[in-house]
């Protein structure tokens, strides 16, 4: 007598039902990132679109391509808004108060987090309370406190408040991710003789590569954007950065918006390119915990 069995279809159909459940998931979710996409996107591609198009193109049809490209716009917001002098002054300021702050901000995080002593935890707790610190709150009492140091309209009176205003970030990153490295690594570097800078510079450093970079992002694009304490701390014209000249030019020329659409457009390009190459770093830094086990 031969016995036949015959399969349970339940299996199949359950395995189908978690395929489709999958698939709806994942459909949701790349459908919801794309129109976050599109809505981040479309305000940078509108002013791009506009700053090729003719005041009277502008004036007829605000939504649409431009019949003929302008480039015009690009050298009449070059010319007038003096944008030659402004990306100076802001590549000088973002680039400078950049390095410093995150050098500071690594060797900081080194010592609060490779190093136990009676004050760290404190320390650490000072350095995250200014996280806490509206920015906003310290315009005036920063200018009086610069004004009485007689460091007003001058090439580095920025970088005192950009730094200060962004450490506490960039120490709460970095120490967060130097806390992950194993002990084992500073032993076997303290054996073949190396010293604290040594193991610092030539491992830590190094290995921190993908935090450095976030920090390094988060920094330049702050500095690059700021536009209080720039307004408060900088009278001089020639002192200016891109923000506030670009914020007189708006409002001194407004009848030519390609200009501003162009003057704008030009102020985005340095902050994409940053971007674009510390891209892989930031990569990095996202899916550091993710893959570790």
């Amino acid at each position: 007598m031969e016995i036949i069995i015959k399969p349970d279809p339940k299996p199949s159909r359950q395995s189908n039902k978690t395929i489709r459940k999958k698939w709806v998931k994942k459909s949701t979710i790349y459908a919801a990132l794309s129109i976050f996409a599109i809505i981040n996107v479309y305000p940078i591609l509108w002013m791009v679109i506009n700053s090729f198009k003719s005041e009277k193109e502008f004036a007829v049809n605000q939504f649409g391509f431009p019949k003929d490209f302008v480039i015009d716009n690009y050298i009449s917001a070059w010319n007038t808004a003096n944008l030659g002098i402004l990306f100076k002054n802001s590549i000088f300021i973002c680039i400078v108060a950049t390095l410093i702050t995150v050098f500071i901000g690594a060797l900081a995080s080194y010592f609060l987090s490779r190093f136990t002593f009676k004050m760290n935890k404190g320390i650490y707790s000072f350095f995250i309370f200014g996280m806490l610190i509206p920015i906003h709150s310290t315009l005036v009492p920063m200018f009086i406190l610069l004004r009485d140091l007689g460091l007003l309209n001058s090439p580095i009176t920025l970088l005192f408040p950009y730094i200060a205003f962004h450490l506490p970030l960039t120490i709460f990153i970095l120490t967060s991710f130097m806390k992950q490295f194993p002990k084992d690594i500073e032993e076997s570097a303290v054996m073949d003789g190396a010293g604290i800078f040594r193991i610092f510079w030539s491992i830590i450093l190094p290995m921190s590569r993908p935090a450095v970079a976030t920090v390094v992002i988060l920094n330049f694009i702050y500095n690059w954007n700021e536009f209080s304490f720039a307004l408060v701390l900088i009278n001089d014209p020639a002192l200016q950065t891109l923000p506030l000249g670009l914020a007189s030019f708006a409002g001194q020329f407004t009848v030519n918006y390609g200009a501003q659409m162009a003057g704008l457009t030009m102020s985005l390009l340095p902050i994409l390119i940053f971007y674009l190459l510390l891209e892989k770093e930031i990569v990095k830094g996202m899916t550091a915990g993710a893959v570790k086990g």
